[in-house]
């Protein structure tokens, strides 16, 4: 048995598309990061650096003791090499998807990330920060569709870890300030994506898990006022 602890974000659903794709039971537990869970001791201790998503392995391929992870392109990779599914075996077509795993994971997620910020979530209006996530968001749009090209998916002829990873950071296209259409082949790829049945139940399962999902001010100071006196304990004698 595998325990997810997820909240409804891109990266959290990377690890739902994986796991419904591979039919391996899980048992989902809500991070909800709008409200502070991802502070509680119990979390820090599988997820040290405070973010979802989280994995915990109750049967890992050693045999040992449950096997806990954090970051989500770990995730999707160790899920890939304990199934033998959505990464290639051969040396070239394995490099193909870890190349482009860790493109989404240096580079497409954080840039994307923060284009959401500045657009959606900062207190204040920062033309120059809107422009340059905005222009990066498109570039690596650009990137992605000229990737697709020549290929159905963004390591080759297969469905993998790759598209799993890519997929959600562009589901929020509009908000980014983008157009598909700019995009053919990306957008048939984001087309064919969509309508797979493991895609759709991983997004029915975010509805269910999160009923509200606008993010109000309370939580915009939980999610972007942390420091590392978050996560630090008070000196002795001291109030936190």
């Amino acid at each position: 048995m595998l325990d997810l602890y997820y909240w409804t974000t891109p990266n959290g659903h990377k690890i739902t598309m994986f796991l419904e794709e591979a039919g391996l039971p899980y048992r989902l537990i809500p991070v909800n990061i709008g409200i502070g869970d991802q502070f509680k001791p119990e979390f820090l201790a599988i997820a040290p650096n405070n973010r979802i998503p989280a994995l915990v392995d109750h049967a890992p391929a050693d045999g040992g003791a449950p096997l806990s992870l954090f970051e989500s392109g770990a995730i999707l990779l160790y899920l890939a090499e304990k199934t033998g599914r959505f990464i290639p075996a051969d040396l070239r077509g394995r490099t193909e998807v870890l190349q482009w795993l860790f493109w989404q994971m240096g580079g497409l997620g954080p840039m994307l990330g923060q284009n959401h910020h500045f657009k959606q979530y900062a207190p204040e209006v920062i033309p120059y920060a809107i422009n340059r996530y905005v222009n990066e968001t498109n570039r690596l749009y650009g990137v992605l569709n000229r990737r697709l090209s020549d290929r159905p998916f963004v390591a080759g002829a297969d469905y993998s870890i790759a598209d799993m990873a890519a997929y959600p950071w562009i589901v929020p296209h509009e908000r980014q300030g983008q157009k598909l259409e700019d995009f053919p082949h990306l957008k048939r790829w984001f087309e064919a994506i969509a309508v797979r049945p493991a895609t759709v139940r991983a997004y029915a399962q975010a509805k269910r898990v999160n009923t509200q999902p606008t993010v109000n001010e309370d939580a915009k100071k939980i999610l972007f006022g942390q420091t590392a006196a978050v996560l630090t304990p008070a000196p002795e004698g001291k109030a936190s």
